[in-house]
């Protein structure tokens, strides 16, 4: 069993270039296990439900969603952090030492998960030989764990990201914590953005460049929530059933950076969710039905202080060419659309540079006007997202995973000839992100 130091992946394991061609391990690594822990939106202090539990709750639930004993696991690969306020300096509760083996980071376990800590408390896993963090989020761990088992460093492999939301104000730490700002922040922080600022410049952009009305956008987030509602998995569903919104609702909403008011915003919340990966060979006996991956890609672009419309348009260009370059596909084989959302406008520049469903430049808004429920005939994001079920980066893979082996529940797509094959799905941002192409065949 591996412990102690486990270090990020190297640049060399993302697919961040263009012109690389049809991925080498296309078809040859395989999703067959989903895990997840309850939502909350914020942490009750328990050792119950801390990060580390919920963590190690989830990896169970992969190991046991997938039919694999946890001595078949070789591998281990983390997104480590999370989104919300980091614990230290605090004091680490006594009631959580005593129930977990603790390592020497006071954050393991509480606002962030380290592989140490996992292994420490998981005695079960007695043949992990491979760990490797994917920082970031989930989409970032995907690239990670699918690029390590298709090179061979790891056969069976888990991979976990894990989110919390401490007591008090979120964000209000860190540089945002001190009377002085310095670096690229004293530009931008002492005027008062808040995490929205920036998508806000770029939707405004839009908005004026194609002639649109931000109130046509409505039906994407009213499709959104719904798609949520869906998911029981999901903080809304388990939390908050009855929070429907129309049209109106969406429409009379406060503003937080206008044109983004706050059902554009996703909320943040405590999640663990898990996903076990192994060959295309092992996957073919696994309890389900295995989804291949057949290419991943990495967008970083570089920026000023805030990202233009113009540069975040090249960046999902960039991704759709390169998502499309790695797995051989086009456009019109893609059936499944889950791309980012965690502030709803990144959606148009995802959708519209993959080109699904025919969608070009400036044609977001008005596709929203059509049918895009999960009956109709373009079921766009049936994740519902992180708009639908709280911020975490991962509902779009859980979602595809489930849409290609038919055991998403009322959100499953149906789609004219029939069942769904392949799904496309990944973030967080146009700022950078990773992403991947998910298929039904390993051909």
């Amino acid at each position: 069993m591996t412990t102690g130091q486990t270090s990020n992946a190297p640049e060399s394991m993302y697919r961040n270039t263009e012109g690389l061609g049809v991925w080498e391990h296309r078809g040859k690594v395989a999703a067959v296990g989903i895990g997840h822990s309850p939502t909350a939106r914020r942490w009750d202090e328990t050792p119950e439900s801390s990060l580390g539990a919920w963590s190690i709750m989830a990896l169970r639930n992969a190991l046991e969603d997938a039919g694999v004993s946890p001595d078949q696991v070789d591998g281990l690969v983390i997104s480590p952090g999370s989104l919300g306020e980091p614990w230290s300096p605090r004091p680490v509760p006594e009631d959580f030492a005593n129930m977990f083996q603790l390592t020497d980071n006071p954050n393991d376990g509480l606002s962030q998960m380290s592989a140490d800590f996992v292994l420490k408390n998981m005695p079960e896993l007695t043949n992990v030989n491979f760990t490797m963090y994917g920082p970031g989020c989930m989409s970032n761990a995907i690239c990670v764990a699918a690029q390590a088992i298709g090179d061979g460093m790891t056969n069976t492999c888990l991979v976990l990201t894990g989110r919390n939301n401490l007591a008090g104000r979120y964000g209000q730490y860190g540089a945002n914590a001190q009377d002085t700002v310095s670096g690229a922040g004293q530009f931008t922080s002492p005027w008062g953005p808040t995490g929205p600022t920036g998508d806000a410049l770029t939707f405004s952009q839009y908005l004026r460049k194609y002639n649109v009305k931000k109130e046509m956008f409505a039906p994407f987030v009213v499709n959104e929530k719904r798609n949520g509602l869906m998911f029981p998995e999901g903080f809304f569903a388990q939390h908050r059933p009855d929070e429907v919104i129309a049209i109106e609702d969406y429409l009379a909403a406060r503003w937080i950076v206008k044109p983004l008011n706050l059902y554009d915003c996703d909320i943040p919340m405590c999640v663990s969710v898990a996903y076990l990966f192994t060959t295309a060979e092992r996957a073919k006996d696994m309890k389900q039905e295995p989804v291949y991956i057949l290419t991943h890609a990495t967008t970083r672009p570089n920026f000023g202080i805030w990202q233009t419309l113009e540069g975040a348009e090249a960046s999902t260009d960039s991704t759709a060419r390169k998502l499309y370059d790695g797995s051989g596909l086009t456009p019109g084989d893609i059936d499944i659309e889950n791309m980012y959302d965690g502030y709803t406008t990144f959606h148009n520049y995802y959708l519209e540079s993959l080109r699904w469903h025919g969608v070009g430049k400036g044609d977001a808004l008005h596709f929203y006007q059509g049918d895009i429920s999960v009956e109709g005939p373009h079921p766009i994001s049936s994740s519902g997202g992180n708009s639908g079920s709280g911020r975490t980066r991962i509902w779009m893979h859980t979602d595809s995973i489930q849409q290609l082996q038919q055991r998403a529940g009322q959100r499953q797509v149906r789609i004219k000839n029939g069942r769904p094959e392949t799904a496309v799905s990944g973030g967080p941002m146009p700022q950078g992100g990773d992403f991947m192409i998910w298929s039904t065949s390993p051909d």
